[in-house]
């Protein structure tokens, strides 16, 4: 019998990754899924977190509303990704928002069905240790970026991260598979959109990008990295 989407999913779950076929299909049935609208909110930041998320199809942008009310997009989320796991395996409220940025399908798994499959599989605690160090990892990097270094370099660090998680290869370049504005670019980078557009049209000059209405493909991935690692 061939796997469901929703099995394939599961399967690919990193906190997972230490169970059998025959576990992971014993776990199958406690996920639920959702349909989510382009647009639409699966959670408010400061909402109860009573659920863990995995995309199953589409992508989901997590974003914080800075002091000033304005949002600042945390993470973009894609197929087969987890989101809201922290705040839901230490029992907080939600730390941002997670909205759907295309029409999307979810899975999500609750705080009391973290519990049984944590007690019926012990490992699946060392996996869920194991994968939240390399997300506080990655979250200290981009955190450092923002913080410390100039707008071009912060941008290059997105496109570059976008292109690992999300790039198709193609002839020309590195397509990302996902409709980003400048404004999505403006709020990931933490500037304004002006400047984002400066920057990408920099780029595209400078034959790193080639960019038109929301599709981005890098057509020099060396030469983007080469920003980073100059002073």
């Amino acid at each position: 019998m061939p796997e469901t989407k929703k099995f394939q999913i599961i399967k690919g779950i990193p906190i997972f990754s230490s169970l059998t076929e025959k576990e992971l299909k014993e776990i199958e049935s406690l996920f639920a899924e959702e349909v989510v609208k382009k647009d639409e909110y699966i959670f408010w930041e400061g909402d109860p977190s009573n659920w863990l998320y995995v995309v199953s199809e589409g992508k989901v942008r997590v974003l914080k509303q800075s002091a000033s009310g304005k949002d600042i997009i945390l993470e973009i989320i894609s197929s087969g990704d987890l989101f809201g796991g922290v705040a839901v395996l230490d029992k907080r409220p939600y730390p941002a928002s997670a909205q759907a940025m295309e029409n999307s399908k979810i899975l999500k798994l609750s705080r009391s069905n973290i519990l049984k499959i944590l007690d019926s599989y012990p490992t699946v605690a060392i996996d869920i240790v194991t994968y939240m160090g390399k997300r506080l990892r990655d979250a200290h990097e981009m955190m450092r970026s923002l913080a410390a270094e100039r707008v071009e370099k912060r941008i290059a660090t997105i496109l570059l991260r976008l292109a690992e998680k999300i790039g198709i290869e193609e002839t020309g370049g590195t397509r990302l598979d996902i409709n980003l504005t400048r404004l999505d670019l403006a709020e990931m980078a933490g500037t304004t959109v002006e400047t984002a557009i400066r920057v990408m049209s920099k780029f595209g000059k400078e034959g790193l990008v080639d960019s038109h209405a929301k599709k981005i493909v890098i057509t020099n991935k060396e030469k983007l990295q080469s920003l980073l690692e100059n002073k």
